[in-house]
């Protein structure tokens, strides 16, 4: 099968290539790209091959029918249960704003549907997408890449513009790809401008997805879907600073409050491309390009390395202990310096050709 564009010559992925097979040959093993590592932190537990889990013997929570306090969250349950009744026997989907719509005035607000149904996913042990609940997708996709959608839409992905993410994904089928990597691309505006310097035809064949910040739920669905279905290597593209290290551990470990659904969003075999916080120190970016780190920065850099799942990733750690030691963080635009278009046509490429992912 063969995509256009076409790339660089072959040998430019010797290293994905390996990379590849080492990845391939650990899943062989039994595990999920990672070395052996287990953890424990508050009501998840950490699994290398998974990320975080949800313990069995984990705090839960009672809504009681008799209780003043319980009485209103109970009535939402039902009416939300009742819902979802009906969309599972009418074999129907709705989105989580399709029903805060059916009664807004009743639900007061988007986040309290939210939380309810991510309780009733918790409590019947199903993914949201079985209880006939769709998400608003607001992440895109482009790259080579083809999939057929659940009522037949043939959709064939691009290298030079973006399509959005399906809000279906467990809906997809027959996905065709011979992209050598995915890039997970933290912020639009970056993938815009990868996209605008032809970085995807350029480095065809390939796949570059955003979640535009905090991936959806449906955008980690679908990198989880590439991984298991292709086993494309997949690396991330975030700026160097706690929040973009926080939105690639979603990725690859997933979210505390998403634990329980572990199994299908987590890809512990994505890698940490760029931006290190080591590649601007070697890069020598002047400190007027550089941010200070925040009191919250700080926090959340502490909250970080704290997580079980940094002591299976000493490399990590180190990038971690750099930003923190030199109390500053970058954004991926700081690379402008050097030139207007070094992060497309000099960093990427000689970080996927050399194999410079941790």
């Amino acid at each position: 099968m063969a995509f256009a564009p076409m790339g660089p010559e072959p040998s430019f992925f010797q290293a994905l290539d390996r990379h590849r097979a080492s990845l391939l040959a650990a899943l062989r093993g039994g595990g999920g790209g990672e070395p052996a590592g287990v953890g424990t932190r508050l009501a998840s537990r950490f699994e290398d091959s998974v990320g975080l889990q949800m313990i069995s013997h984990c705090t839960t929570k009672k809504i009681k029918s008799d209780s003043l306090k319980s009485v209103k969250n109970f009535a939402l349950i039902l009416k939300i249960l009742s819902m979802i009744y009906k969309l599972v026997q009418s074999d129907t989907y709705a989105t989580k704003r399709d029903i805060y719509y059916t009664d807004s005035q009743l639900f007061g607000n988007q986040t309290t549907v939210d939380s309810i149904i991510n309780d009733i996913s918790c409590m019947l042990k199903v993914p949201r997408r079985c209880l006939h609940i769709l998400s608003t997708s607001k992440g895109l996709i482009a790259g080579n890449l083809r999939y057929m959608e659940e009522d037949g839409t043939r959709v064939h992905c691009s290298c030079a513009t973006a399509v959005a993410v399906p809000s279906n994904i467990q809906g997809i089928w027959n996905l065709i790809t011979d992209a050598k990597f995915l890039l997970i691309v933290e912020k639009d505006a970056t993938f815009q401008r990868l996209l605008d310097d032809n970085f995807c035809s350029r480095m065809s064949p390939c796949i570059m997805v955003t979640g535009k910040g905090v991936p959806d739920l449906n955008t980690r669905l679908l990198v989880r879907k590439l991984w298991d279905t292709c086993h494309v290597p997949t690396v991330a593209l975030v700026d160097a600073d706690p929040h973009g290290i926080e939105i690639m551990c979603i990725y690859k470990y997933g979210s505390m409050s998403m634990s329980f659904e572990a199994h299908n969003l987590t890809v512990p075999a994505v890698r940490w491309l760029g931006l290190l916080p080591s590649d601007v120190k070697r890069l020598n970016i002047p400190k007027d390009n550089l941010i200070p780190l925040t009191k919250r920065d700080q926090m959340k850099l502490d909250s970080i390395l704290k997580r079980p799942y940094v002591t299976c990733q000493p490399c990590w750690r180190k990038e971690m202990e750099i930003m923190a030691d030199s109390k500053m963080k970058a954004e991926i635009q700081a690379l402008t310096f050097l030139s207007s278009d070094y992060l497309s046509r000099v960093y990427l490429p000689n970080k996927l050709k050399f194999g410079g992912w941790i």
